[in-house]
């Protein structure tokens, strides 16, 4: 079979691999139709970040099962699924608390071992969700990057009729931003650097958009005056600056998840401290997407809104394309982050 492999030097190459095969009771074997490159996948290629080399990546696929190993009775040949890349051990205190993201003996497809930029892949029954079958196969690809943002919501108990905020207009902002549009909240604001990111976010329905690179933080306070209270501030821009423009610009008790991941280090200042003491803000780590019941409520919630048509997603892919063309599309990235989702499509 084909598939994109990553080596040590950094390069992305389409090689020839063996079919991989079930090897127990719950396994499965899918037939991948649709895998998306993530922002968390640049590291693992340009910087040495992946566990080990060569290695096929992928943790946002989508595919039909092929077969099943002989536990499997829920899933037959033909049903449509997609990846649910974390596996953790199901029997850690964390575990059995239903914190799956805090698994501390986990494994990830497409990181701790092949993920799915290849014709097939072998995965546990605990890796797969069913997708309903008024869902089209793309949109299946799309569900772990909206659980992301939805994991957020989760922590901070909805997003209902909150005032939410979300500093960084990129994939999994734009999709944390129509999630909450469409879980009712009360005004969604966009923050970034990036015009064109704006001029999309407010495309795609954000109740006002603010560009933190022409705004100064008095001028963005000024404007988000109205809309202080009850507001749920995100992060997912990943940036110490971004981090610390989320602080600065949050309301009175507001709620301020952190979801972006940072490769630089955070210095805090003593007066942005005290900005966390004096707003009484409520500081939420967030940590990939997984809740009880496995996988969780982000699961069932991404789907459901998915089904609906809620999210509006084509504007937020960059390139489609098979093998090569995928290979050399992330080629070219050369380190830098995507200016939008790089989906390889096997159909």
């Amino acid at each position: 079979m084909k598939s994109v492999v990553i080596h040590a030097e950094g390069s992305v190459r389409v090689e020839e691999r063996p079919v991989p095969q079930i090897q127990t009771a719950d396994d499965v074997q899918v037939r991948v139709v649709c895998s998306g490159l993530c922002g968390s996948d640049i590291p693992r290629i340009f910087n040495n970040g992946a566990h080990y080399y060569p290695i096929t990546l992928g943790h946002e696929f989508s595919g039909y099962v092929e077969a099943c190993g002989a536990d499997v009775t829920d899933l037959r040949p033909g049903d449509a699924v997609a990846c649910v890349p974390l596996l953790p051990c199901f029997s850690c205190p964390e575990c059995e608390k239903g914190f799956y993201s805090l698994c501390k003996r986990y494994q990830f497809v497409g990181s701790r071992s092949d993920g799915g930029n290849a014709e097939f892949i072998v995965v546990k029954r605990a890796n797969l969700f069913r997708l309903p079958a008024e869902m089209t196969i793309t949109d299946g690809a799309f569900i772990e990057p909206i659980t992301v943002g939805l994991h957020a919501f989760h922590l901070a108990g909805g997003c209902t009729d909150k005032n939410v905020v979300i500093v960084g207009a990129g994939t999994i902002g734009l999709l944390a931003m129509q999630s909450a549009l469409a879980l009712g909240a009360r005004s969604v604001t966009a923050i970034d650097i990036n015009d064109e990111r704006l001029t999309l976010a407010k495309r795609l329905g954000a109740t006002q958009i603010l560009n933190s690179k022409t705004s100064d933080v008095a001028q963005m306070a000024a404007m988000l005056e109205e809309s202080r209270f009850d507001q749920l501030v995100l992060e997912t821009a990943g940036t110490p600056q971004t981090v610390a423009l989320a602080i600065a610009i949050a309301g009175p008790r507001a709620q301020l998840a952190l979801v972006g991941t940072l490769h630089h280090d955070l210095h805090l200042p003593a007066a942005t401290f005290g900005q966390i003491l004096r707003k009484e803000l409520t500081l939420l780590g967030s940590w990939m997407n997984y809740s009880a019941p496995w996988p969780g409520e982000e699961w069932e919630t991404a789907t459901r809104l998915l089904a609906q048509k809620k999210f509006t997603l084509s504007p937020l892919i960059a390139h489609t394309g098979g093998f090569d063309s995928f290979a050399r599309t992330v080629q070219a990235l050369k380190g830098a982050p995507m200016q939008g989702k790089i989906l390889l499509r096997l159909d």
